[in-house]
Formats: C-alpha cells, sequence, structure tokens
C-alpha cells in the first residue's frame, strides 16, 4: 500500500510504503479520552513504511506508567497522527482520520469492547473482542 496523510492545518505530512498489518477500531478508555469519546480508528504498519515528509511532531507518553503508549501530534493544530506502542514495538499505529484518503480503512476487528459505550457502533460482521486478541 502507498499512503499520504498529514495533520488538519498541513505543517505535517508523511507517507506509508508497506502492507497493512491491521486495521481496527479500539473502545479502551484510554483511546476515548484520546478521541473525546469515540472509538480509536486505527491502521498498523510497519515502523520502516512509515516516514514522516514534512514538519516535526511533537510526542505525548504518560510519566506514571512503566510502558507508555508514545502519541504523536502536530504542534501547531494538535492533530493526533498516531502512536507507537509497547504492544507492537516495531509498527506504526495511524489515526485513519489523518489519512488523504481514510476510504481505504475497512474494520478487521473491534477490541476492548469491555469499554464500550452504548453510543459506539461496532460494523456487522467484525470480530469484536473484550480485550485485545491473542497474537497467533
Amino acid at each position: 500500500m502507498n499512503a499520504t496523510g498529514g495533520c488538519y492545518c498541513g505543517a505535517i505530512r508523511y507517507r506509508i510504503d508497506g502492507p497493512i498489518e491491521g486495521a481496527f477500531q479500539c473502545h479502551c478508555r484510554e483511546c476515548q479520552y484520546i478521541t473525546g469519546g469515540n472509538p480509536n480508528v486505527v491502521m498498523v504498519f510497519a515502523a520502516d513504511d512509515f516516514a514522516y515528509t514534512q514538519g516535526a511532531v511533537s510526542n505525548f507518553a504518560r510519566s506514571d506508567l512503566e510502558t507508555p503508549v508514545h502519541r504523536h501530534f502536530c504542534p501547531t493544530c494538535g492533530t493526533g497522527i498516531g502512536s507507537r506502542s509497547p504492544s507492537r514495538p516495531n509498527s506504526m499505529i495511524v489515526k485513519v482520520g489523518t489519512l488523504d484518503d481514510p476510504s481505504i480503512f475497512k474494520a478487521q476487528a473491534a477490541i476492548f469492547t469491555c469499554d464500550q459505550q452504548g453510543f459506539h457502533h461496532i460494523p456487522e460482521g467484525i470480530p469484536a473482542f473484550e480485550k485485545r486478541p491473542v497474537k497467533r
């Protein structure tokens, strides 16, 4: 897959050149905070297949957690671009809304449905997991 994307104000741009490792919606409470209440809709790519091509992102990681997720965002407009997670150390997790063509997203699973809110929608026919599915 070849894809491009960036932030709302245009200061940050990125390019992806590689296959999709995963595409899911995460309903965990942490993601609800990050999105403002909705599930986080993301696609996962190998870290080596993702590159920033313009601008410099800011990074946030909670200092009170032993292995925090590192969240990348635009320092100008605040758009969350994606994250690097200790549970996927060689991957870049990209927020679908930052893709130039978000229509390429096709959910493969819904995770952390234990935290799903009544106003969250899970598309019919995709697997749903109370937590993170077991890696095979």
